[in-house]
Protein backbone atom coordinates (compact mmCIF):
# COMPACT_ATOMS: atom_id res chain seq x y z
CA UNK A 1 0.00 0.00 0.00
CA UNK A 2 1.33 3.36 -0.69
CA UNK A 3 2.04 5.64 1.55
CA UNK A 4 2.89 8.78 0.54
CA UNK A 5 2.85 11.43 -2.46
CA UNK A 6 6.15 13.23 -3.29
CA UNK A 7 5.36 16.59 -4.71
CA UNK A 8 7.97 18.46 -6.78
CA UNK A 9 8.17 22.36 -6.08
CA UNK A 10 10.12 23.43 -8.46
CA UNK A 11 10.60 27.26 -7.90
CA UNK A 12 12.76 30.70 -9.01
CA UNK A 13 15.35 29.92 -6.79
CA UNK A 14 15.92 26.81 -5.50
CA UNK A 15 13.91 22.97 -6.28
CA UNK A 16 12.36 21.06 -3.64
CA UNK A 17 10.86 17.60 -2.94
CA UNK A 18 8.50 17.25 -0.31
CA UNK A 19 7.02 13.98 1.39
CA UNK A 20 3.29 14.22 2.40
CA UNK A 21 1.17 11.68 3.80
CA UNK A 22 -2.28 10.53 3.91
CA UNK A 23 -3.18 13.50 6.44
CA UNK A 24 -1.71 16.13 4.46
CA UNK A 25 1.27 16.59 6.49
CA UNK A 26 4.65 17.36 5.09
CA UNK A 27 6.91 14.18 6.32
CA UNK A 28 10.01 15.70 5.10
CA UNK A 29 11.58 18.09 2.94
CA UNK A 30 14.85 18.76 0.59
CA UNK A 31 15.76 21.53 -0.97
CA UNK A 32 18.60 22.69 -3.23
CA UNK A 33 19.21 25.81 -4.18
CA UNK A 34 20.27 27.09 -7.94
CA UNK A 35 21.86 30.17 -9.26
CA UNK A 36 20.53 33.27 -10.81
CA UNK A 37 22.25 34.30 -14.12
CA UNK A 38 21.69 38.23 -14.96
CA UNK A 39 23.22 39.04 -18.20
CA UNK A 40 22.55 42.39 -18.94
CA UNK A 41 20.34 44.57 -16.83
CA UNK A 42 16.57 43.46 -16.44
CA UNK A 43 17.84 39.77 -18.05
CA UNK A 44 17.13 36.71 -15.39
CA UNK A 45 18.47 33.26 -16.70
CA UNK A 46 18.62 30.10 -15.52
CA UNK A 47 20.63 26.93 -16.86
CA UNK A 48 18.05 24.35 -17.48
CA UNK A 49 20.62 21.75 -16.37
CA UNK A 50 20.84 23.72 -12.87
CA UNK A 51 16.88 23.45 -12.61
CA UNK A 52 17.19 19.94 -13.34
CA UNK A 53 19.82 18.87 -11.09
CA UNK A 54 18.48 20.60 -7.93
CA UNK A 55 15.24 18.98 -8.54
CA UNK A 56 16.51 15.57 -9.17
CA UNK A 57 19.28 16.44 -6.45
CA UNK A 58 16.06 16.83 -3.93
CA UNK A 59 13.97 14.46 -4.83
CA UNK A 60 16.88 11.54 -4.94
CA UNK A 61 17.79 13.11 -1.16
CA UNK A 62 14.29 12.62 0.05
CA UNK A 63 14.08 8.91 -1.36
CA UNK A 64 17.55 8.18 -0.31
CA UNK A 65 17.05 9.80 3.34
CA UNK A 66 13.29 7.82 3.56
CA UNK A 67 14.54 4.77 1.99
CA UNK A 68 11.81 4.54 -0.28
CA UNK A 69 10.51 2.40 -2.65
CA UNK A 70 8.43 2.89 -6.28
CA UNK A 71 5.25 0.83 -4.19
CA UNK A 72 5.61 3.25 -1.36
CA UNK A 73 4.92 6.74 -3.24
CA UNK A 74 1.02 7.08 -5.09
CA UNK A 75 2.17 9.61 -7.27
CA UNK A 76 4.38 12.50 -8.05
CA UNK A 77 3.02 15.90 -8.45
CA UNK A 78 4.77 18.84 -10.07
CA UNK A 79 4.26 22.67 -8.94
CA UNK A 80 6.55 25.28 -10.85
CA UNK A 81 7.57 28.30 -11.28
CA UNK A 82 5.23 29.63 -14.10
CA UNK A 83 6.07 31.69 -17.62
CA UNK A 84 9.58 30.81 -17.68
CA UNK A 85 10.58 29.11 -20.93
CA UNK A 86 12.76 26.33 -22.25
CA UNK A 87 13.61 25.25 -26.02
CA UNK A 88 15.32 21.75 -26.09
CA UNK A 89 16.15 18.97 -29.26
CA UNK A 90 13.57 17.12 -29.77
CA UNK A 91 15.94 13.81 -29.91
CA UNK A 92 19.05 14.28 -27.62
CA UNK A 93 17.34 16.92 -25.09
CA UNK A 94 20.27 19.31 -25.29
CA UNK A 95 18.06 23.11 -24.70
CA UNK A 96 19.36 25.58 -27.30
CA UNK A 97 20.18 28.19 -24.68
CA UNK A 98 19.80 29.22 -21.12
CA UNK A 99 15.98 29.55 -19.76
CA UNK A 100 14.47 32.72 -19.83
CA UNK A 101 13.19 33.27 -16.36
CA UNK A 102 9.55 34.98 -16.43
CA UNK A 103 10.62 37.77 -14.16
CA UNK A 104 13.23 38.43 -17.26
CA UNK A 105 12.27 41.59 -19.45
CA UNK A 106 14.97 41.33 -22.30
CA UNK A 107 11.38 40.92 -24.50
CA UNK A 108 9.26 44.13 -23.43
CA UNK A 109 9.96 45.91 -26.73
CA UNK A 110 9.37 43.26 -28.62
CA UNK A 111 5.92 42.87 -27.10
CA UNK A 112 5.50 46.68 -28.11
CA UNK A 113 6.12 46.32 -31.46
CA UNK A 114 3.86 43.16 -32.00
CA UNK A 115 0.92 44.10 -29.62
CA UNK A 116 1.18 47.97 -29.83
CA UNK A 117 -2.01 47.77 -31.87
CA UNK A 118 -4.93 48.39 -29.35
CA UNK A 119 -6.95 45.83 -31.60
CA UNK A 120 -4.25 43.44 -31.48
CA UNK A 121 -3.51 43.86 -27.80
CA UNK A 122 -7.69 43.68 -27.22
CA UNK A 123 -7.94 40.08 -28.97
CA UNK A 124 -4.82 38.99 -26.69
CA UNK A 125 -6.65 39.82 -24.27
CA UNK A 126 -9.43 38.37 -25.07
CA UNK A 127 -8.35 34.66 -26.26
CA UNK A 128 -6.04 34.48 -23.39
CA UNK A 129 -7.22 36.84 -20.66
CA UNK A 130 -3.95 37.89 -20.35
CA UNK A 131 -2.53 41.64 -20.62
CA UNK A 132 0.48 41.81 -23.36
CA UNK A 133 3.68 41.72 -21.79
CA UNK A 134 6.98 40.42 -21.91
CA UNK A 135 5.98 38.33 -18.14
CA UNK A 136 4.36 35.54 -20.26
CA UNK A 137 5.96 32.70 -22.28
CA UNK A 138 5.11 33.53 -26.33
CA UNK A 139 7.74 36.66 -26.33
CA UNK A 140 10.25 34.51 -24.73
CA UNK A 141 9.85 31.59 -27.17
CA UNK A 142 9.82 33.96 -30.30
CA UNK A 143 12.94 35.79 -29.22
CA UNK A 144 15.36 32.09 -28.59
CA UNK A 145 14.14 31.50 -32.00
CA UNK A 146 15.11 34.69 -33.37
CA UNK A 147 18.62 35.45 -31.80
CA UNK A 148 20.05 31.75 -31.19
CA UNK A 149 21.98 30.66 -34.04
CA UNK A 150 20.30 28.28 -36.40
CA UNK A 151 17.28 27.67 -33.76
CA UNK A 152 13.97 29.05 -36.33
CA UNK A 153 15.60 26.60 -39.02
CA UNK A 154 15.59 23.96 -36.57
CA UNK A 155 12.09 24.67 -35.23
CA UNK A 156 10.80 24.79 -38.42
CA UNK A 157 12.02 21.11 -39.23
CA UNK A 158 10.23 20.09 -36.10
CA UNK A 159 14.02 19.65 -34.42
CA UNK A 160 13.14 21.72 -31.33
CA UNK A 161 10.26 21.47 -28.57
CA UNK A 162 9.15 24.14 -26.00
CA UNK A 163 8.07 23.75 -22.43
CA UNK A 164 7.72 25.65 -19.38
CA UNK A 165 10.01 23.83 -16.42
CA UNK A 166 7.07 21.77 -15.76
CA UNK A 167 7.01 19.97 -19.04
CA UNK A 168 11.01 20.22 -19.25
CA UNK A 169 10.61 18.10 -15.62
CA UNK A 170 8.26 15.48 -17.13
CA UNK A 171 10.03 15.70 -20.43
CA UNK A 172 13.37 14.30 -18.50
CA UNK A 173 11.44 11.87 -15.73
CA UNK A 174 9.48 10.10 -17.97
CA UNK A 175 12.76 9.73 -20.33
CA UNK A 176 11.76 11.56 -23.24
CA UNK A 177 8.47 9.56 -23.53
CA UNK A 178 6.29 12.76 -22.44
CA UNK A 179 5.83 15.75 -23.66
CA UNK A 180 2.71 17.64 -21.94
CA UNK A 181 2.08 20.74 -20.11
CA UNK A 182 -1.08 21.02 -18.05
CA UNK A 183 -3.77 23.59 -18.28
CA UNK A 184 -2.60 26.39 -16.07
CA UNK A 185 0.40 26.23 -17.51
CA UNK A 186 -0.45 26.54 -20.75
CA UNK A 187 -2.84 29.69 -19.64
CA UNK A 188 0.18 31.13 -18.69
CA UNK A 189 1.86 31.61 -22.25
CA UNK A 190 -0.02 34.07 -24.11
CA UNK A 191 -0.47 31.69 -26.63
CA UNK A 192 -3.44 29.29 -25.28
CA UNK A 193 -6.95 29.98 -25.61
CA UNK A 194 -8.52 29.60 -22.32
CA UNK A 195 -12.28 29.54 -23.77
CA UNK A 196 -11.17 27.06 -26.34
CA UNK A 197 -8.54 24.93 -24.47
CA UNK A 198 -6.24 24.41 -27.10
CA UNK A 199 -3.09 26.72 -28.49
CA UNK A 200 -4.24 29.60 -30.57
CA UNK A 201 -3.58 29.05 -34.25
CA UNK A 202 -3.69 33.23 -34.45
CA UNK A 203 -1.27 33.84 -31.80
CA UNK A 204 1.32 31.30 -32.75
CA UNK A 205 0.80 32.93 -36.06
CA UNK A 206 1.78 36.24 -34.34
CA UNK A 207 4.44 35.50 -32.48
CA UNK A 208 6.10 32.90 -35.15
CA UNK A 209 5.98 29.76 -33.20
CA UNK A 210 6.10 26.72 -35.39
CA UNK A 211 2.68 24.56 -33.45
CA UNK A 212 4.93 21.44 -33.91
CA UNK A 213 6.93 22.78 -30.86
CA UNK A 214 4.21 23.17 -28.67
CA UNK A 215 3.10 20.45 -26.00
CA UNK A 216 0.50 18.24 -25.49
CA UNK A 217 -2.47 20.01 -22.81
CA UNK A 218 -3.83 17.79 -20.33
CA UNK A 219 -6.05 18.27 -16.99
CA UNK A 220 -4.25 19.54 -14.26
CA UNK A 221 -4.96 16.03 -12.11
CA UNK A 222 -4.50 13.19 -13.99
CA UNK A 223 -1.44 10.95 -16.04
CA UNK A 224 1.52 12.89 -17.34
CA UNK A 225 3.59 8.92 -17.55
CA UNK A 226 6.07 7.24 -15.06
CA UNK A 227 9.59 7.86 -14.06
CA UNK A 228 12.12 6.67 -16.12
CA UNK A 229 15.45 8.24 -15.11
CA UNK A 230 18.38 6.69 -13.64
CA UNK A 231 18.79 6.93 -9.87
CA UNK A 232 15.17 7.48 -9.51
CA UNK A 233 12.64 4.79 -8.29
CA UNK A 234 11.41 3.55 -11.90
CA UNK A 235 7.12 3.75 -12.36
CA UNK A 236 6.19 6.34 -9.96
CA UNK A 237 3.33 7.50 -12.14
CA UNK A 238 3.34 11.60 -12.67
CA UNK A 239 -0.41 12.16 -11.31
CA UNK A 240 -0.64 16.35 -10.73
CA UNK A 241 1.01 19.44 -12.74
CA UNK A 242 -0.01 23.00 -11.77
CA UNK A 243 1.60 26.48 -11.99
CA UNK A 244 2.83 27.49 -8.39
CA UNK A 245 -0.22 29.99 -7.65
CA UNK A 246 -2.69 27.43 -9.28
CA UNK A 247 -1.07 24.76 -7.26
CA UNK A 248 -1.33 27.35 -3.91
CA UNK A 249 -5.23 27.71 -4.43
CA UNK A 250 -5.43 24.05 -4.80
CA UNK A 251 -3.57 23.62 -1.61
CA UNK A 252 -5.63 26.09 0.25
CA UNK A 253 -8.63 24.73 -0.84
CA UNK A 254 -10.15 27.78 -2.65
CA UNK A 255 -12.03 25.00 -4.82
CA UNK A 256 -15.27 27.05 -5.13
CA UNK A 257 -16.02 30.68 -6.47
CA UNK A 258 -15.35 33.72 -3.75
CA UNK A 259 -12.48 31.75 -2.29
CA UNK A 260 -9.13 34.10 -2.50
CA UNK A 261 -5.61 33.09 -2.13
CA UNK A 262 -2.14 35.43 -1.64
CA UNK A 263 1.13 33.75 -2.11
CA UNK A 264 4.07 35.57 -0.51
CA UNK A 265 7.12 34.03 -2.51
CA UNK A 266 9.72 35.90 -4.90
CA UNK A 267 6.80 37.38 -5.80
CA UNK A 268 3.20 37.91 -4.34
CA UNK A 269 0.54 36.17 -6.43
CA UNK A 270 -3.21 37.35 -5.42
CA UNK A 271 -5.95 34.46 -7.15
CA UNK A 272 -10.02 34.93 -6.79
CA UNK A 273 -11.72 31.69 -7.97
CA UNK A 274 -14.12 32.77 -10.33
CA UNK A 275 -15.82 28.67 -11.36
CA UNK A 276 -17.05 28.34 -14.71
CA UNK A 277 -17.14 31.57 -15.26
CA UNK A 278 -13.80 33.58 -17.16
CA UNK A 279 -14.24 36.67 -15.81
CA UNK A 280 -12.53 39.21 -17.88
CA UNK A 281 -11.21 42.61 -15.71
CA UNK A 282 -11.46 45.88 -16.47
CA UNK A 283 -9.01 46.61 -13.97
CA UNK A 284 -5.41 45.67 -15.48
CA UNK A 285 -5.63 42.01 -13.87
CA UNK A 286 -5.26 38.79 -15.40
CA UNK A 287 -7.83 36.20 -16.07
CA UNK A 288 -6.21 32.66 -15.89
CA UNK A 289 -7.40 28.77 -16.03
CA UNK A 290 -7.46 27.31 -12.36
CA UNK A 291 -6.65 23.81 -11.57
CA UNK A 292 -9.58 21.34 -11.00
CA UNK A 293 -10.17 18.02 -9.31
CA UNK A 294 -10.45 14.99 -12.08
CA UNK A 295 -13.76 14.68 -12.88
CA UNK A 296 -15.09 18.49 -13.12
CA UNK A 297 -16.20 17.70 -16.65
CA UNK A 298 -15.16 21.62 -17.64
CA UNK A 299 -12.32 24.54 -17.51
CA UNK A 300 -12.45 26.53 -13.65
CA UNK A 301 -11.03 29.65 -13.67
CA UNK A 302 -9.80 32.59 -11.85
CA UNK A 303 -8.62 36.20 -11.48
CA UNK A 304 -4.34 36.96 -10.61
CA UNK A 305 -3.00 39.82 -10.07
CA UNK A 306 1.01 39.44 -10.59
CA UNK A 307 3.80 41.35 -7.87
CA UNK A 308 6.44 40.66 -9.48
CA UNK A 309 9.32 41.48 -6.17
CA UNK A 310 8.10 40.52 -2.95
CA UNK A 311 10.28 38.17 -0.92
CA UNK A 312 13.08 38.98 -3.79
CA UNK A 313 13.40 42.47 -2.52
CA UNK A 314 14.11 40.99 1.11
CA UNK A 315 17.10 38.83 -1.14
CA UNK A 316 17.96 41.92 -2.47
CA UNK A 317 18.84 43.61 0.29
CA UNK A 318 20.35 40.66 2.06
CA UNK A 319 22.05 39.55 -1.22
CA UNK A 320 23.00 42.79 -2.96
CA UNK A 321 22.50 45.59 -0.25
CA UNK A 322 23.83 43.77 2.99
CA UNK A 323 21.03 45.61 5.11
CA UNK A 324 20.38 42.34 6.48
CA UNK A 325 22.29 38.55 6.79
CA UNK A 326 19.22 36.27 6.93
CA UNK A 327 15.57 37.23 5.95
CA UNK A 328 14.22 35.76 8.99
CA UNK A 329 15.82 38.44 10.62
CA UNK A 330 13.51 41.48 8.84
CA UNK A 331 10.62 40.98 11.55
CA UNK A 332 12.65 41.61 13.93
CA UNK A 333 14.44 44.71 12.16
CA UNK A 334 10.64 46.21 11.27
CA UNK A 335 9.40 45.59 14.54
CA UNK A 336 12.63 48.06 15.99
CA UNK A 337 10.97 51.07 14.64
CA UNK A 338 7.62 52.00 15.31
CA UNK A 339 7.55 53.15 11.47
CA UNK A 340 9.46 53.50 8.55
CA UNK A 341 10.21 57.41 9.35
CA UNK A 342 8.04 58.18 6.03
CA UNK A 343 9.91 56.32 3.75
CA UNK A 344 8.52 53.89 1.21
CA UNK A 345 10.01 51.57 -1.11
CA UNK A 346 8.76 51.15 -4.25
CA UNK A 347 10.28 47.33 -5.66
CA UNK A 348 9.93 47.76 -9.55
CA UNK A 349 13.40 46.54 -9.84
CA UNK A 350 11.69 44.73 -13.25
CA UNK A 351 8.87 46.94 -13.95
CA UNK A 352 5.72 47.00 -12.00
CA UNK A 353 3.19 44.39 -12.55
CA UNK A 354 -0.92 44.42 -11.64
CA UNK A 355 -2.52 46.74 -11.72
CA UNK A 356 -0.45 49.01 -13.48
CA UNK A 357 1.65 47.19 -15.64
CA UNK A 358 5.04 49.42 -16.49
CA UNK A 359 7.61 47.63 -17.49
CA UNK A 360 10.00 50.15 -17.85
CA UNK A 361 9.48 51.33 -13.73
CA UNK A 362 12.33 50.91 -11.88
CA UNK A 363 12.81 50.64 -7.93
CA UNK A 364 12.59 53.34 -5.94
CA UNK A 365 13.01 54.49 -2.45
CA UNK A 366 10.84 57.64 -1.56
CA UNK A 367 11.25 59.75 1.89
CA UNK A 368 14.73 59.63 3.08
CA UNK A 369 16.01 61.25 5.53
CA UNK A 370 19.42 62.18 7.79
CA UNK A 371 17.83 60.24 9.99
CA UNK A 372 16.76 56.80 7.92
CA UNK A 373 18.28 53.64 9.12
CA UNK A 374 18.68 50.12 7.66
CA UNK A 375 15.70 49.02 9.54
CA UNK A 376 13.85 51.87 8.55
CA UNK A 377 14.39 50.41 4.73
CA UNK A 378 13.97 46.82 5.64
CA UNK A 379 10.20 47.99 7.32
CA UNK A 380 9.60 49.42 4.11
CA UNK A 381 9.93 46.85 2.08
CA UNK A 382 7.94 44.19 4.27
CA UNK A 383 5.04 47.32 4.19
CA UNK A 384 5.37 47.18 0.44
CA UNK A 385 4.50 43.74 -0.18
CA UNK A 386 1.45 44.70 2.03
CA UNK A 387 0.44 48.01 -0.14
CA UNK A 388 0.94 46.45 -3.76
CA UNK A 389 -1.61 43.60 -2.46
CA UNK A 390 -4.08 46.24 -1.29
CA UNK A 391 -3.28 47.83 -4.82
CA UNK A 392 -4.76 44.07 -6.10
CA UNK A 393 -7.79 43.74 -3.66
CA UNK A 394 -9.01 47.07 -4.97
CA UNK A 395 -8.95 46.20 -8.67
CA UNK A 396 -10.40 42.60 -7.90
CA UNK A 397 -13.36 43.79 -5.78
CA UNK A 398 -14.42 46.16 -9.06
CA UNK A 399 -13.63 43.26 -11.29
CA UNK A 400 -16.08 41.15 -8.91
CA UNK A 401 -18.42 43.68 -7.65
CA UNK A 402 -17.87 41.82 -4.10
CA UNK A 403 -15.65 43.40 -1.40
CA UNK A 404 -13.23 40.60 0.04
CA UNK A 405 -13.84 39.67 3.82
CA UNK A 406 -11.34 36.98 4.04
CA UNK A 407 -7.98 36.31 2.16
CA UNK A 408 -6.08 33.15 2.61
CA UNK A 409 -2.07 33.43 2.90
CA UNK A 410 0.81 31.03 2.50
CA UNK A 411 4.43 31.10 0.97
CA UNK A 412 7.47 31.81 2.59
CA UNK A 413 7.11 35.40 4.28
CA UNK A 414 3.59 34.67 5.26
CA UNK A 415 5.51 33.15 8.02
CA UNK A 416 6.49 37.12 8.80
CA UNK A 417 3.86 38.11 11.70
CA UNK A 418 4.88 41.54 11.24
CA UNK A 419 4.00 41.16 7.54
CA UNK A 420 0.50 39.50 8.22
CA UNK A 421 -0.81 41.95 10.76
CA UNK A 422 0.35 44.82 8.90
CA UNK A 423 -1.20 42.94 5.88
CA UNK A 424 -4.89 42.84 7.58
CA UNK A 425 -4.44 46.46 9.02
CA UNK A 426 -4.15 47.90 5.29
CA UNK A 427 -6.94 45.78 4.01
CA UNK A 428 -9.04 45.46 6.73
CA UNK A 429 -10.09 42.15 6.49
CA UNK A 430 -9.21 38.57 8.38
CA UNK A 431 -6.38 36.87 6.83
CA UNK A 432 -6.45 33.12 7.31
CA UNK A 433 -2.85 31.65 7.85
CA UNK A 434 -3.07 27.56 7.49
CA UNK A 435 -0.68 25.86 10.30
CA UNK A 436 1.63 24.31 7.30
CA UNK A 437 1.84 27.43 4.72
CA UNK A 438 3.78 25.24 1.87
CA UNK A 439 0.37 25.02 0.22
CA UNK A 440 1.82 24.85 -3.40
CA UNK A 441 3.71 21.76 -2.50
CA UNK A 442 0.55 20.52 -1.02
CA UNK A 443 -2.09 21.75 -4.07
CA UNK A 444 0.57 19.58 -5.97
CA UNK A 445 0.62 16.65 -3.71
CA UNK A 446 -3.32 16.85 -3.34
CA UNK A 447 -3.77 17.40 -7.12
CA UNK A 448 -1.56 13.49 -7.98
CA UNK A 449 -3.25 11.80 -4.73
CA UNK A 450 -7.11 12.76 -6.41
CA UNK A 451 -5.78 11.39 -9.70
CA UNK A 452 -3.81 8.45 -7.79
CA UNK A 453 -7.19 7.81 -5.64
CA UNK A 454 -5.07 8.42 -2.31
CA UNK A 455 -7.68 10.88 -1.59
CA UNK A 456 -11.18 10.16 -2.36
CA UNK A 457 -12.39 13.80 -2.97
CA UNK A 458 -12.27 17.26 -2.22
CA UNK A 459 -14.43 17.23 0.86
CA UNK A 460 -11.47 14.49 1.91
CA UNK A 461 -8.96 17.60 1.40
CA UNK A 462 -10.77 20.12 3.23
CA UNK A 463 -10.85 17.47 6.32
CA UNK A 464 -7.32 17.69 6.42
CA UNK A 465 -6.97 21.10 6.70
CA UNK A 466 -5.55 22.03 10.37
CA UNK A 467 -6.77 25.32 12.83
CA UNK A 468 -5.74 28.55 10.67
CA UNK A 469 -3.50 31.46 12.02
CA UNK A 470 -6.12 34.60 12.20
CA UNK A 471 -5.21 38.24 11.98
CA UNK A 472 -7.69 40.58 12.08
CA UNK A 473 -7.10 43.90 11.38
CA UNK A 474 -5.97 46.39 14.72
CA UNK A 475 -5.07 49.46 12.77
CA UNK A 476 -7.75 52.82 12.18
CA UNK A 477 -9.07 52.86 8.80
CA UNK A 478 -7.81 56.66 9.11
CA UNK A 479 -4.19 55.97 9.49
CA UNK A 480 -4.51 52.74 6.76
CA UNK A 481 -6.08 55.45 4.21
CA UNK A 482 -2.99 57.64 5.37
CA UNK A 483 -0.22 55.16 4.43
CA UNK A 484 -2.04 54.02 1.50
CA UNK A 485 -1.82 57.59 0.26
CA UNK A 486 1.73 57.77 0.82
CA UNK A 487 2.14 54.57 -0.61
CA UNK A 488 0.10 55.74 -4.13
CA UNK A 489 2.15 59.34 -4.41
CA UNK A 490 5.35 57.25 -4.66
CA UNK A 491 4.19 54.71 -6.90
CA UNK A 492 3.15 57.98 -9.02
CA UNK A 493 6.78 58.99 -8.33
CA UNK A 494 8.10 55.67 -9.64
CA UNK A 495 6.42 55.56 -12.76
CA UNK A 496 7.14 59.62 -14.07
Amino acid sequence: MAQYVIALDQGTTSSRAVLIDKKGQMIDVAQREFPQIYPSPGWVEHNPQDILLSQIGSLSELVGRNNLKAADIAAIGIDNQRETTLVWDRTTGEPIANAIVWQCRRTARLVDELCGDPQIAQTIQEKTGLLPDAYFSASKIKWLLDNVDGARDRAEAGELIFGTVDTWLIWVLTGGAVHATDVTNASRTMLFNIHEGAWDPWLLDLFTVPASMMPEVRPSSGSFGETHYLGIPQGIPIMGVAGDQQAALFGQCCFEAGQAKNTYGTGCFLLLHTGAEACHSKNNLVTTIAASAPGTGHLEYALEGSVFMAGATIQWLRDEVGLLTNAADSEAMALAETDTGGVYLVPAHTGLGAPYWEPDARGTLVGLTRGTNRNHIVRAALEAMAYQISDLVKAMEADSGAPLTQLNVDGGASRNNFLMQFQSDVLGCELHRPQNPETTALGAAYLAGLAAGFWEDTNALKALRSNDDVFTPKMSRVRAAELLDGWADAVRRTIM
